[in-house]
Order: structure tokens, then C-alpha cells, then sequence
């Protein structure tokens, strides 16, 4: 009987038995279920992979854009998500037809020295992604209850080690608690939306018409379109498809892939609706108001008590700290699965956890500015972006590789078109930062 996807850890948990049953009875048409009860099993990995679209670095750039130009970006944030769902099909699309993740196959298919290169680069990827999840989980506990910076810090790696651990009983309640977390952040940012009064008539307007304000804005809209996709949930999210269920039969695989496809559109419209309710929240909030100059994540709690009241500020960040809490640990898991995938090296799960932590906690002891680092994080990220899409979608255009599920020419066409404009815009912003002065 095919096995449910092993943990990190390399083993299968009994936990997993019931869902993975369950799915197998749905890709062979047996029973009568309704359309939901055929879907559930099959949904969880998009949305733990879609934490990284709502992360502390997204609430940065979003609340930035939202009080300096309003609404007028909002369309950027929902093309950028349609990107995004490209991807994320793509990543698992591969983990599907290959039964290997991208690092994996990465492996098995370029030069030694390529692969060493690429997972020092990846390692550095996921060091910085969870140098900014660490940082907006210890921001939104200091904001929350005044605890300083570095002790935050020990409490997000001793939560996210927790919440790891729920490994040991299956994927399904870690899927379980990310998810949750980002239904945190969903609805706090209903609230948030809510309590600023949103002029709806401009959102639908700015939604589906492209305009720019000037310089700047062009700047802006180029550094959301650039960190879409961020090159470690590619990684992670092919692992997390490649084994979770398994077939070889090609109907059943199409209908696999199908399901998952459905995750992927589930999970990324609730992270765009969450990326655009952060934008609207501040130009409702701030741009409105003539608040133009919010900067920071500490700024934007502060400013909010006066304006929409103690409520507002609170939500703020309880929300800010779900993020952080949920992104850690799947900054973590990314920062697994490079290591496992590109050196094949087994050593012991809480050694990878910490050896992907501690450079966190080394900044964050270090006392740097929280909001500039995380625009330096944002720019390591820039520098691996490449070396995750161009594989991807070299990969999965391979018949050799992927059988039925191989790409179709428009697919193919697409996925270059797109990763050839996010690898272009993250190069234009890694020359606006060194050398067009930007911030």
C-alpha cells in the first residue's frame, strides 16, 4: 500500500495512515463522497508553503506601499499572486511525477561543484528567511508584552522547535497548526480592514487597473512583483507532494495532480486576499490620513492605537507574531530539506533546526535595526531566486522526468516567461539597493 510522505526525519508516521487510505480511495473513483470530503485529504501542503507569502518581510513591504501611494498598487499584489500559483503548481507537480524534491534532483543532474555551490546559496537563502520570520515573531512578542528583542528571539526558537515536533505524529497536525496560524492572520486582517473603512469602490478599481504614481511606485511594484516567489518554498513544496501520496498509475496521477492544483489555488487566494488586506489596511489607515512616511512595522502598530483605536494595534500584532511563528517553522523545514536534498547527509533533526536558527539569534543579539535587516534578508533571497526557478522549470519540461504530468508547450512557455521577468526584477532591485541608492 503506498505510504504516506516521510517526515523530515526520513520515516512515515502512523498518523499519516488515515489520510493517505483516504486519498487512495478517491484517485481510484471508489465510494460516494461529496466534492469536499474528496478534496480534504489531499489539502495542506500549498498552505503550509503559502506561509512564506504572508511573512513578516510581506507585511514590511505591503504596509510601506499601502501609506505611501495608497490603493494604486493594489493590482500589482494580485498579479504577483497569479505568478505565485505558478509556481507553487509547478514545485509540486514535480515532487508528483518524480518522487524527488528540486534539490534532490538537483543533485542528480548538475556537476558537483554546481550542486556544492547551489547548496551553500541555499543554505544562505534559508538562513535569511529565517533571520525575517525570527524577527517578526520577536517583534510581535515585544509588541505584544514588552519582552526585549533577543529574549523574543529564544521564545520563537523554542516555539517553533514545538511546533516541529508535531512531526513525530504525521504531516497532518503540522499541517493542522500552520494552517490555523495563517487563519490567524486572515482574520485578524479582516478585522484590521474592517476597523479602517475601506474605500471599496477604489479597491475594486485599483484591483484590475494597472497604474503607477511616479518613480518610486514603478520601485515599489518591481520589489513586490520580485519577492513573489521565494526560492525556499519551491524547495519545500516539491518535498512536501513528492511522497505524501503515492501512485504511478497515470490516471491516478493526473488526478493527484489535479487535487493538488486545487490546494495550490485555495492556499495562494487566501494569502493574496491576506497581502491585500495588509496594503488596504494602510492606505486606509495611513495614506488617507496623510501618513505617508510609516516606515517600520514598530511605526505602523504605534500609529494605529490613535487612529483606529487599542483594538486595531493589538490585532496588529497578534498578527505580526503568527506570522513570524508559522513562517519560522517553515523557514526551517525549507532550510531541512536543502541540507537532506543536496548532501543526502542524515544528522539529527534538532542539529539542522538549530544550525538554520542560530544566525537569527546571533542578529538579533547583535541589535540591528529589525526592519532594515529585514530589507537585507529580502536581497539574499534576490540572490537565489535564479538558481530555484530556472531548475524548476528546466525539470518539469523533461518527459524523461515527469511522464504524463510533463509540462505542455504553453505551460513551458509560460513558466520561462514568468521566472525570466521575477529573475529580471529581483536583479534590478539588487542594482537599485547597491548602486541606485535605494532603501
Amino acid at each position: 500500500m503506498p505510504q504516506g510522505r516521510p517526515s523530515t526525519s526520513g520515516q512515515v508516521r502512523p498518523g499519516d495512515v488515515t489520510t493517505v487510505r483516504a486519498a487512495m480511495e478517491v484517485l481510484a473513483e471508489r465510494g460516494r463522497k461529496g466534492w469536499f470530503a474528496r478534496l480534504l485529504p489531499f489539502l495542506g501542503p500549498a498552505f503550509v508553503a503559502s506561509v512564506a507569502y504572508v511573512d513578516p518581510g510581506n507585511f514590511a513591504t505591503n504596509i510601506q506601499v499601502g501609506a505611501r501611494f495608497g490603493y494604486t498598487l493594489l493590482w500589482v499584489v494580485f498579479a504577483s499572486n497569479l505568478m505565485a500559483m505558478l509556481t507553487l503548481a509547478l514545485s509540486a507537480k514535480l515532487g508528483i511525477a518524480t518522487g524527488r524534491n528540486l534539490a534532490e534532483l538537483c543533485r542528480e543532474h548538475f556537476p558537483a561543484p554546481v550542486v556544492w555551490g547551489m547548496w551553500a546559496l541555499m543554505e544562505a537563502v534559508a538562513m535569511a528567511t529565517d533571520l525575517a520570520e525570527f524577527l517578526g515573531a520577536a517583534i510581535g512578542l515585544n509588541l505584544l508584552f514588552h519582552i526585549p528583542l533577543l529574549a523574543a528571539g529564544l521564545l520563537t526558537a523554542i516555539a517553533t522547535f514545538v511546533i516541529l515536533g508535531l512531526e513525530r505524529y504525521g504531516f497532518r497536525p503540522l499541517e493542522a497548526i500552520i494552517t490555523s496560524l495563517v487563519g490567524v492572520i486572515a482574520i485578524s486582517y479582516l478585522v484590521e480592514v474592517v476597523l479602517a473603512g475601506a474605500d471599496w469602490g477604489q479597491i475594486a478599481f485599483h484591483s484590475v487597473v494597472p497604474q503607477f504614481a511616479g518613480p518610486e511606485s514603478v520601485l515599489l511594484a518591481c520589489g513586490i512583483l520580485g519577492a513573489t516567489v521565494m526560492p525556499h518554498v519551491i524547495f519545500l513544496h516539491s518535498s512536501l507532494t513528492q511522497g505524501r501520496i503515492v501512485t504511478r498509475d497515470p490516471q491516478q496521477l493526473r488526478r493527484l495532480f489535479h487535487f493538488e492544483l486545487v490546494d495550490v489555488v485555495m492556499a495562494m487566494s487566501l494569502a493574496g486576499l491576506v497581502n491585500a488586506a495588509m496594503l488596504i489596511m494602510a492606505a486606509s489607515a495611513f495614506y488617507a490620513k496623510g501618513l505617508t512616511t510609516i516606515g517600520t512595522l514598530e511605526e505602523a502598530h504605534r500609529t494605529l492605537a490613535p487612529l483606529l483605536g487599542s483594538a486595531a494595534s493589538h490585532v496588529f500584532a497578534v498578527s505580526l507574531l503568527a506570522s513570524g511563528l508559522s513562517s519560522s517553522t517553515v523557514g526551517t523545514m525549507s532550510g531541512q530539506v536543502v541540507m537532506q536534498g543536496f548532501l543526502h547527509r542524515q544528522i539529527p533533526p534538532w542539529l539542522r533546526r538549530l544550525v538554520t536558527m542560530l544566525p537569527s539569534l546571533i542578529v538579533i543579539a547583535m541589535g540591528l535595526e529589525p526592519t532594515r535587516t529585514l530589507v537585507i534578508s529580502q536581497v539574499v533571497l534576490s540572490f537565489g531566486l535564479p538558481f530555484a526557478l530556472i531548475p524548476l522549470v528546466m525539470f518539469t519540461r523533461r518527459r524523461d522526468l515527469m511522464g504524463v504530468l510533463v509540462n505542455r508547450r504553453l505551460t513551458s512557455t509560460l513558466a520561462s516567461i514568468v521566472a525570466g521577468l521575477i529573475v529580471a526584477l529581483n536583479l534590478f532591485l539588487l542594482y537599485q539597493t547597491f548602486f541606485g541608492g535605494a532603501s
